[in-house]
């Protein structure tokens, strides 16, 4: 038996959850792009309307498992 729990939608709705809670939003291309290689996200600053992550070498060029780590981290800090 499969659990939806664990899927890439699943998955990426609780990032999205985390990541509002810092102010922060998970954009996700809306086309696949053989020019991003793995990539297909970027996390943006919502206050400095700038990106954190996945904007270079070409927007959208962070994986899901890169932002996950970027938020496991600011997760890490918070916590100290």
């Amino acid at each position: 038996m499969s659990s939806r729990t664990n899927t890439e939608v699943a998955r990426l709705r609780r990032l999205r959850r985390f990541a509002a809670r810092h102010n922060l939003a998970i954009l996700a291309s809306e086309k696949p792009s053989s020019k991003v290689p793995g990539g297909g996200y970027m996390l943006n600053d919502n206050e400095a309307r700038k990106p954190v992550i996945g904007a270079h070498p070409q927007p959208y060029s962070a994986s899901l498992d890169e932002v996950e780590e970027y938020l496991d981290k600011l997760s890490e800090t918070d916590e100290l």
